[in-house]
Protein backbone atom coordinates (compact mmCIF):
# COMPACT_ATOMS: atom_id res chain seq x y z
CA UNK A 1 0.00 0.00 0.00
CA UNK A 2 2.00 3.20 -1.23
CA UNK A 3 2.23 5.34 1.78
CA UNK A 4 0.53 9.08 1.91
CA UNK A 5 2.01 11.85 -0.15
CA UNK A 6 2.38 15.36 2.71
CA UNK A 7 0.18 17.95 0.48
CA UNK A 8 -0.38 21.01 1.58
CA UNK A 9 -2.56 23.28 -0.03
CA UNK A 10 -2.69 27.25 0.04
CA UNK A 11 -6.06 29.45 -0.31
CA UNK A 12 -5.40 32.82 -1.09
CA UNK A 13 -7.68 35.26 -1.38
CA UNK A 14 -7.36 37.66 -4.80
CA UNK A 15 -7.31 41.42 -4.63
CA UNK A 16 -10.55 42.87 -5.19
CA UNK A 17 -8.76 46.14 -5.59
CA UNK A 18 -6.14 48.38 -5.54
CA UNK A 19 -5.65 50.74 -2.76
CA UNK A 20 -6.88 54.30 -3.04
CA UNK A 21 -4.70 56.72 -3.27
CA UNK A 22 -4.56 59.21 -0.17
CA UNK A 23 -6.24 62.06 -1.96
CA UNK A 24 -9.10 59.92 -3.20
CA UNK A 25 -10.11 60.06 0.99
CA UNK A 26 -11.02 56.67 1.08
CA UNK A 27 -12.97 56.23 -1.85
CA UNK A 28 -12.84 52.90 -3.34
CA UNK A 29 -14.67 52.91 -7.07
CA UNK A 30 -14.64 50.02 -9.37
CA UNK A 31 -13.00 46.74 -9.08
CA UNK A 32 -13.78 46.96 -12.84
CA UNK A 33 -14.80 49.28 -14.90
CA UNK A 34 -15.24 47.18 -17.90
CA UNK A 35 -17.40 44.93 -16.21
CA UNK A 36 -19.11 47.57 -14.04
CA UNK A 37 -18.31 45.63 -10.90
CA UNK A 38 -17.96 47.85 -7.70
CA UNK A 39 -16.03 47.23 -4.98
CA UNK A 40 -18.94 47.21 -3.10
CA UNK A 41 -20.91 45.31 -5.49
CA UNK A 42 -17.98 42.05 -4.74
CA UNK A 43 -20.29 41.49 -1.17
CA UNK A 44 -23.69 43.43 -1.73
CA UNK A 45 -24.19 41.29 -5.00
CA UNK A 46 -28.14 42.16 -5.15
CA UNK A 47 -27.62 45.73 -5.15
CA UNK A 48 -24.98 45.60 -7.76
CA UNK A 49 -27.17 44.03 -10.27
CA UNK A 50 -29.91 46.10 -9.69
CA UNK A 51 -27.85 49.38 -9.85
CA UNK A 52 -26.28 48.01 -13.27
CA UNK A 53 -29.73 48.36 -14.77
CA UNK A 54 -29.67 51.93 -13.92
CA UNK A 55 -28.92 55.40 -15.92
CA UNK A 56 -26.56 55.94 -13.08
CA UNK A 57 -24.34 52.94 -13.80
CA UNK A 58 -23.75 54.22 -17.20
CA UNK A 59 -23.80 58.33 -16.45
CA UNK A 60 -19.69 58.89 -17.68
CA UNK A 61 -20.91 56.77 -21.28
CA UNK A 62 -23.88 59.32 -21.51
CA UNK A 63 -21.92 62.52 -21.12
CA UNK A 64 -19.14 61.37 -23.23
CA UNK A 65 -21.95 60.53 -26.02
CA UNK A 66 -24.03 63.60 -25.23
CA UNK A 67 -21.41 65.92 -27.55
CA UNK A 68 -20.88 68.84 -24.86
CA UNK A 69 -19.06 67.14 -22.55
CA UNK A 70 -17.19 69.58 -20.47
CA UNK A 71 -14.67 68.76 -17.55
CA UNK A 72 -17.21 70.80 -14.58
CA UNK A 73 -19.55 67.84 -16.39
CA UNK A 74 -17.69 65.41 -14.69
CA UNK A 75 -18.78 65.88 -11.11
CA UNK A 76 -22.23 64.82 -11.35
CA UNK A 77 -20.88 61.73 -13.91
CA UNK A 78 -18.40 60.01 -11.32
CA UNK A 79 -18.06 59.58 -7.70
CA UNK A 80 -16.39 62.03 -5.49
CA UNK A 81 -17.66 64.25 -2.62
CA UNK A 82 -21.18 65.07 -4.21
CA UNK A 83 -23.97 63.35 -3.27
CA UNK A 84 -22.74 62.08 0.05
CA UNK A 85 -21.70 63.40 4.04
CA UNK A 86 -17.95 64.50 1.80
CA UNK A 87 -17.36 68.23 2.03
CA UNK A 88 -13.52 67.61 0.77
CA UNK A 89 -12.58 67.26 -2.75
CA UNK A 90 -12.55 63.86 -3.40
CA UNK A 91 -12.90 60.26 -5.38
CA UNK A 92 -12.39 61.57 -8.97
CA UNK A 93 -12.65 65.14 -8.74
CA UNK A 94 -9.07 64.62 -6.55
CA UNK A 95 -7.45 62.29 -8.65
CA UNK A 96 -9.20 61.72 -12.04
CA UNK A 97 -9.20 58.48 -12.28
CA UNK A 98 -11.21 55.69 -14.40
CA UNK A 99 -12.07 53.29 -11.23
CA UNK A 100 -14.58 56.44 -10.15
CA UNK A 101 -16.45 56.88 -13.48
CA UNK A 102 -20.17 56.65 -13.30
CA UNK A 103 -22.39 57.01 -10.51
CA UNK A 104 -21.50 54.47 -8.27
CA UNK A 105 -22.60 53.06 -4.63
CA UNK A 106 -19.99 55.39 -2.67
CA UNK A 107 -22.04 58.69 -4.81
CA UNK A 108 -24.41 58.40 -2.06
CA UNK A 109 -23.22 56.16 0.60
CA UNK A 110 -19.83 57.95 0.82
CA UNK A 111 -16.65 56.45 0.83
CA UNK A 112 -16.62 52.62 1.80
CA UNK A 113 -12.91 51.46 2.41
CA UNK A 114 -13.24 51.99 6.21
CA UNK A 115 -16.23 49.53 6.20
CA UNK A 116 -14.45 47.18 3.51
CA UNK A 117 -11.40 46.77 6.16
CA UNK A 118 -13.54 46.24 9.12
CA UNK A 119 -16.59 44.97 7.69
CA UNK A 120 -19.22 45.66 10.65
CA UNK A 121 -22.59 47.61 11.00
CA UNK A 122 -20.64 50.92 12.73
CA UNK A 123 -18.98 50.99 9.73
CA UNK A 124 -21.51 50.77 7.34
CA UNK A 125 -21.78 54.42 5.53
CA UNK A 126 -25.02 55.64 5.42
CA UNK A 127 -26.70 57.53 2.78
CA UNK A 128 -28.62 60.19 3.36
CA UNK A 129 -32.86 60.57 3.24
CA UNK A 130 -32.17 64.47 3.37
CA UNK A 131 -31.91 66.60 0.05
CA UNK A 132 -31.27 70.27 -0.85
CA UNK A 133 -29.10 72.19 -3.05
CA UNK A 134 -25.95 70.81 -0.93
CA UNK A 135 -27.09 67.76 0.44
CA UNK A 136 -27.58 64.08 -1.35
CA UNK A 137 -29.07 63.82 -4.86
CA UNK A 138 -29.89 67.41 -4.87
CA UNK A 139 -26.33 68.40 -5.24
CA UNK A 140 -26.73 67.43 -9.05
CA UNK A 141 -30.11 67.11 -9.28
CA UNK A 142 -30.39 70.75 -9.73
CA UNK A 143 -29.85 73.80 -11.60
CA UNK A 144 -31.12 74.84 -14.99
CA UNK A 145 -29.74 71.28 -16.55
CA UNK A 146 -31.85 69.80 -13.93
CA UNK A 147 -33.84 71.32 -11.64
CA UNK A 148 -35.54 68.27 -9.75
CA UNK A 149 -34.58 69.67 -6.54
CA UNK A 150 -35.25 73.48 -6.91
CA UNK A 151 -39.10 72.20 -8.13
CA UNK A 152 -39.38 69.43 -5.58
CA UNK A 153 -38.72 72.08 -3.00
CA UNK A 154 -41.79 74.35 -4.08
CA UNK A 155 -44.07 71.26 -4.14
CA UNK A 156 -45.93 70.23 -1.27
CA UNK A 157 -43.80 67.35 -1.36
CA UNK A 158 -40.76 69.29 0.03
CA UNK A 159 -42.75 70.42 3.11
CA UNK A 160 -43.17 68.66 6.54
CA UNK A 161 -46.76 69.99 7.65
CA UNK A 162 -46.10 70.16 11.08
CA UNK A 163 -49.79 68.79 12.60
CA UNK A 164 -49.85 66.05 10.07
CA UNK A 165 -46.09 65.12 10.98
CA UNK A 166 -47.06 64.76 14.74
CA UNK A 167 -50.27 61.92 14.80
CA UNK A 168 -49.64 59.36 14.16
CA UNK A 169 -52.18 58.53 12.16
CA UNK A 170 -50.87 60.93 9.35
CA UNK A 171 -47.32 59.97 9.28
CA UNK A 172 -47.41 57.56 6.96
CA UNK A 173 -48.22 60.12 3.81
CA UNK A 174 -46.83 63.29 5.13
CA UNK A 175 -43.41 61.98 6.53
CA UNK A 176 -40.81 60.78 4.27
CA UNK A 177 -39.77 58.24 7.53
CA UNK A 178 -43.46 57.35 7.56
CA UNK A 179 -43.92 57.03 3.23
CA UNK A 180 -41.12 54.37 3.42
CA UNK A 181 -42.74 52.20 6.25
CA UNK A 182 -45.68 52.41 3.78
CA UNK A 183 -44.25 51.02 1.22
CA UNK A 184 -42.18 48.24 3.35
CA UNK A 185 -38.76 49.72 3.23
CA UNK A 186 -36.96 49.00 6.11
CA UNK A 187 -33.01 49.92 5.15
CA UNK A 188 -31.11 52.28 7.09
CA UNK A 189 -30.40 55.50 6.21
CA UNK A 190 -28.05 58.70 8.17
CA UNK A 191 -31.11 60.25 9.66
CA UNK A 192 -33.17 57.48 10.76
CA UNK A 193 -31.64 57.49 14.72
CA UNK A 194 -33.55 61.15 15.06
CA UNK A 195 -36.43 61.47 13.07
CA UNK A 196 -38.57 60.98 15.55
CA UNK A 197 -37.58 63.99 17.22
CA UNK A 198 -40.44 66.25 16.46
CA UNK A 199 -38.36 68.82 14.57
CA UNK A 200 -36.52 66.43 12.48
CA UNK A 201 -39.28 64.59 10.43
CA UNK A 202 -38.28 64.53 6.70
CA UNK A 203 -40.57 65.46 3.94
CA UNK A 204 -41.17 63.49 1.20
CA UNK A 205 -37.58 63.52 -0.49
CA UNK A 206 -36.53 61.50 -3.82
CA UNK A 207 -35.44 58.33 -1.99
CA UNK A 208 -39.09 58.04 -0.63
CA UNK A 209 -40.44 57.72 -4.46
CA UNK A 210 -37.63 56.61 -6.54
CA UNK A 211 -35.16 52.57 -5.44
CA UNK A 212 -31.99 54.23 -5.33
CA UNK A 213 -30.47 50.95 -6.23
CA UNK A 214 -32.73 50.62 -9.27
CA UNK A 215 -36.47 48.80 -9.93
CA UNK A 216 -38.04 47.50 -12.31
CA UNK A 217 -39.90 50.52 -13.30
CA UNK A 218 -39.19 53.30 -14.71
CA UNK A 219 -37.20 56.15 -13.49
CA UNK A 220 -36.34 53.83 -10.77
CA UNK A 221 -39.95 53.91 -8.85
CA UNK A 222 -40.64 51.76 -5.65
CA UNK A 223 -43.97 50.94 -7.53
CA UNK A 224 -45.50 51.65 -10.95
CA UNK A 225 -47.60 54.46 -11.76
CA UNK A 226 -49.11 52.88 -14.38
CA UNK A 227 -51.16 50.71 -12.56
CA UNK A 228 -54.79 51.60 -11.27
CA UNK A 229 -55.32 49.97 -8.33
CA UNK A 230 -54.90 52.21 -5.24
CA UNK A 231 -52.75 49.45 -3.24
CA UNK A 232 -50.32 49.26 -5.70
CA UNK A 233 -49.79 52.45 -7.87
CA UNK A 234 -47.45 54.73 -6.69
CA UNK A 235 -49.40 57.67 -6.42
CA UNK A 236 -52.35 56.13 -4.95
CA UNK A 237 -51.01 54.43 -2.20
CA UNK A 238 -51.21 57.97 -0.29
CA UNK A 239 -53.52 59.92 -2.42
CA UNK A 240 -57.06 58.00 -1.67
CA UNK A 241 -57.32 58.38 1.99
CA UNK A 242 -61.28 58.67 2.39
CA UNK A 243 -62.05 58.99 -1.00
CA UNK A 244 -65.29 56.89 0.36
CA UNK A 245 -67.16 57.67 3.34
CA UNK A 246 -65.54 56.19 6.48
CA UNK A 247 -67.55 56.10 9.90
CA UNK A 248 -65.28 55.47 11.94
CA UNK A 249 -63.00 58.66 11.00
CA UNK A 250 -63.02 61.81 13.38
CA UNK A 251 -63.65 63.97 10.20
CA UNK A 252 -66.01 61.89 8.06
CA UNK A 253 -65.03 64.24 5.26
CA UNK A 254 -63.06 63.42 2.18
CA UNK A 255 -59.49 63.70 2.24
CA UNK A 256 -56.93 63.28 -0.70
CA UNK A 257 -59.30 61.34 -2.37
CA UNK A 258 -57.57 61.77 -5.46
CA UNK A 259 -56.70 57.89 -6.47
CA UNK A 260 -60.53 56.39 -6.10
CA UNK A 261 -61.62 59.68 -7.57
CA UNK A 262 -59.57 58.87 -11.18
CA UNK A 263 -60.64 55.53 -11.05
CA UNK A 264 -64.25 56.39 -10.54
CA UNK A 265 -64.85 55.06 -7.00
CA UNK A 266 -65.23 57.66 -4.76
CA UNK A 267 -67.86 59.30 -3.19
CA UNK A 268 -71.08 58.02 -1.66
CA UNK A 269 -72.80 55.98 -4.25
CA UNK A 270 -77.21 56.72 -4.06
CA UNK A 271 -79.04 53.11 -4.56
CA UNK A 272 -79.11 52.53 -8.10
CA UNK A 273 -76.02 54.32 -9.15
CA UNK A 274 -72.81 51.84 -10.15
CA UNK A 275 -69.32 52.06 -9.57
CA UNK A 276 -67.30 52.59 -11.07
CA UNK A 277 -67.72 55.80 -13.09
CA UNK A 278 -64.33 55.83 -15.19
CA UNK A 279 -63.70 59.07 -17.86
CA UNK A 280 -60.53 59.79 -19.72
CA UNK A 281 -57.82 60.54 -17.31
CA UNK A 282 -58.75 56.83 -15.17
CA UNK A 283 -58.37 55.27 -18.52
CA UNK A 284 -55.12 53.79 -19.13
CA UNK A 285 -55.72 53.48 -22.65
CA UNK A 286 -55.88 57.24 -23.10
CA UNK A 287 -53.77 58.32 -19.69
CA UNK A 288 -51.51 55.26 -19.58
CA UNK A 289 -49.55 57.14 -16.59
CA UNK A 290 -53.03 57.95 -14.63
CA UNK A 291 -51.79 60.29 -12.31
CA UNK A 292 -48.34 61.54 -13.67
CA UNK A 293 -49.74 61.90 -17.00
CA UNK A 294 -50.80 65.55 -16.05
CA UNK A 295 -48.58 65.76 -12.75
CA UNK A 296 -45.26 64.76 -14.07
CA UNK A 297 -44.65 66.18 -17.49
CA UNK A 298 -41.41 67.47 -18.68
CA UNK A 299 -41.39 69.88 -20.94
CA UNK A 300 -38.80 73.34 -21.88
CA UNK A 301 -40.07 77.03 -22.21
CA UNK A 302 -38.52 79.43 -24.80
CA UNK A 303 -39.08 82.89 -25.50
CA UNK A 304 -41.53 83.00 -28.29
CA UNK A 305 -39.74 86.07 -29.96
CA UNK A 306 -35.47 84.92 -29.55
CA UNK A 307 -35.92 81.59 -28.82
CA UNK A 308 -34.29 81.39 -26.29
CA UNK A 309 -34.19 79.37 -23.07
CA UNK A 310 -36.13 80.27 -20.77
CA UNK A 311 -37.69 77.66 -18.09
CA UNK A 312 -36.94 73.77 -17.90
CA UNK A 313 -39.79 71.88 -16.02
CA UNK A 314 -39.18 68.66 -14.67
CA UNK A 315 -42.73 67.90 -13.60
CA UNK A 316 -41.27 67.84 -9.75
CA UNK A 317 -43.69 70.29 -8.67
CA UNK A 318 -46.39 67.95 -9.55
CA UNK A 319 -48.43 70.88 -10.69
CA UNK A 320 -50.39 69.73 -13.39
CA UNK A 321 -51.28 73.24 -13.92
CA UNK A 322 -48.94 75.78 -12.31
CA UNK A 323 -49.45 79.52 -12.23
CA UNK A 324 -46.48 81.05 -15.15
CA UNK A 325 -45.33 84.58 -15.40
CA UNK A 326 -45.27 86.21 -18.93
CA UNK A 327 -42.44 84.14 -20.21
CA UNK A 328 -44.18 80.52 -19.31
CA UNK A 329 -41.67 80.39 -16.22
CA UNK A 330 -43.50 78.76 -12.95
CA UNK A 331 -44.64 81.04 -9.96
CA UNK A 332 -46.64 80.06 -6.66
CA UNK A 333 -50.06 80.13 -6.92
CA UNK A 334 -52.89 80.35 -6.33
CA UNK A 335 -53.87 82.15 -9.75
CA UNK A 336 -56.70 82.40 -12.36
CA UNK A 337 -57.14 79.95 -14.85
CA UNK A 338 -56.10 82.22 -17.94
CA UNK A 339 -51.95 82.86 -15.75
CA UNK A 340 -51.43 78.91 -15.94
CA UNK A 341 -49.76 76.89 -18.03
CA UNK A 342 -51.33 74.05 -19.75
CA UNK A 343 -48.15 72.95 -21.49
CA UNK A 344 -48.43 69.62 -19.22
CA UNK A 345 -52.01 68.44 -21.48
CA UNK A 346 -50.41 68.57 -24.86
CA UNK A 347 -50.04 65.14 -24.70
CA UNK A 348 -53.90 65.09 -25.73
CA UNK A 349 -55.12 68.77 -26.07
CA UNK A 350 -53.89 71.73 -27.21
CA UNK A 351 -53.39 74.46 -24.36
CA UNK A 352 -56.43 76.18 -25.68
CA UNK A 353 -58.43 73.51 -25.85
CA UNK A 354 -57.44 71.95 -22.36
CA UNK A 355 -58.23 75.15 -20.44
CA UNK A 356 -61.12 75.20 -22.05
CA UNK A 357 -61.76 71.64 -21.05
CA UNK A 358 -61.57 72.57 -17.60
CA UNK A 359 -63.62 75.71 -17.73
CA UNK A 360 -66.35 73.99 -19.22
CA UNK A 361 -66.06 71.02 -16.53
CA UNK A 362 -66.03 73.51 -13.93
CA UNK A 363 -69.27 75.62 -14.85
CA UNK A 364 -70.90 71.87 -15.61
CA UNK A 365 -70.93 70.97 -11.48
CA UNK A 366 -71.99 74.71 -10.30
CA UNK A 367 -75.65 74.75 -11.13
CA UNK A 368 -75.87 70.99 -9.47
CA UNK A 369 -73.22 71.78 -6.33
CA UNK A 370 -76.05 75.09 -5.77
CA UNK A 371 -79.29 72.35 -5.86
CA UNK A 372 -77.72 70.02 -3.77
CA UNK A 373 -76.90 72.83 -0.99
CA UNK A 374 -80.44 74.07 -1.21
CA UNK A 375 -82.00 70.35 -0.62
CA UNK A 376 -79.71 70.18 2.13
CA UNK A 377 -80.27 72.83 3.55
CA UNK A 378 -84.03 72.14 3.83
CA UNK A 379 -83.22 68.46 5.92
CA UNK A 380 -83.82 67.97 9.74
CA UNK A 381 -80.18 68.74 11.13
CA UNK A 382 -80.74 65.14 13.15
CA UNK A 383 -79.67 63.37 9.87
CA UNK A 384 -76.38 65.02 10.12
CA UNK A 385 -75.63 63.40 13.97
CA UNK A 386 -72.56 62.00 13.44
CA UNK A 387 -73.30 60.14 16.98
CA UNK A 388 -76.40 58.10 15.93
CA UNK A 389 -74.57 54.95 14.36
CA UNK A 390 -76.90 55.70 11.28
CA UNK A 391 -74.64 57.03 8.00
CA UNK A 392 -77.86 58.64 6.19
CA UNK A 393 -78.93 59.58 3.02
CA UNK A 394 -78.13 63.30 3.42
CA UNK A 395 -74.92 62.34 5.18
CA UNK A 396 -73.97 60.72 1.87
CA UNK A 397 -74.95 63.50 -0.10
CA UNK A 398 -73.28 65.96 1.98
CA UNK A 399 -69.82 63.79 1.26
CA UNK A 400 -70.62 64.18 -2.39
CA UNK A 401 -71.01 67.98 -2.49
CA UNK A 402 -67.69 68.16 0.00
CA UNK A 403 -66.27 65.87 -2.49
CA UNK A 404 -67.00 68.21 -5.92
CA UNK A 405 -65.50 71.18 -4.12
CA UNK A 406 -62.20 69.25 -3.33
CA UNK A 407 -59.59 71.01 -5.23
CA UNK A 408 -59.36 69.47 -8.29
CA UNK A 409 -61.84 66.82 -7.90
CA UNK A 410 -63.72 68.13 -11.38
CA UNK A 411 -60.90 67.40 -13.11
CA UNK A 412 -60.00 64.26 -11.99
CA UNK A 413 -63.52 62.93 -12.67
CA UNK A 414 -66.11 65.09 -14.19
CA UNK A 415 -68.20 62.58 -15.47
CA UNK A 416 -67.97 61.30 -12.00
CA UNK A 417 -68.82 64.64 -9.95
CA UNK A 418 -71.65 65.19 -12.28
CA UNK A 419 -73.03 61.68 -11.78
CA UNK A 420 -72.69 61.70 -8.00
CA UNK A 421 -74.41 65.01 -7.78
CA UNK A 422 -77.40 64.00 -9.65
CA UNK A 423 -77.95 61.14 -7.99
CA UNK A 424 -77.49 62.49 -4.46
CA UNK A 425 -79.72 65.12 -5.90
CA UNK A 426 -82.68 62.72 -6.73
CA UNK A 427 -82.28 60.62 -3.77
CA UNK A 428 -82.36 63.42 -1.53
CA UNK A 429 -85.43 65.04 -2.68
CA UNK A 430 -87.26 61.36 -2.67
CA UNK A 431 -86.15 59.87 0.37
CA UNK A 432 -87.09 63.04 1.87
CA UNK A 433 -90.23 64.36 0.57
CA UNK A 434 -88.88 67.50 -0.65
CA UNK A 435 -89.98 69.77 -3.66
Amino acid sequence: MAGCVDESIVYRDRDLFENPLPAALSFVGYTSQDDKLTVCGNCHVSAQAQWQATNHAGAWSTLQQSGHAQAFCEGCHTVNQLGNVETEIAGHAATGEERYQDVQCESCHGAGLAHINNPNKETVPLAQMAVDTLTGCGECHQGDHHPFVNQWAESGHGTVVAYAAGREGCQDCHTGEGALRLFGVNTNYLERDSIDQPDRHLPITCAVCHDPHGSEDGSQLRYPIDFPSVDVNLCMQCHQKRGSPDLDAANRGPHSPEGPTILGTAGWFPPGLQSPIVSTHGSTEQNPRLCAGCHVQSYEVTDEVTGDFVFRATGHSFEATPCVDAQGAQLPGPCDNDAKSYLSCTECHSEEVARGLVEAAETSVVPLITELEGLLALVDPGEFDPDDGVYTVAEGAQFNLDLAETSGAVVHNALLIRSLLSASITEVRDFYGLP
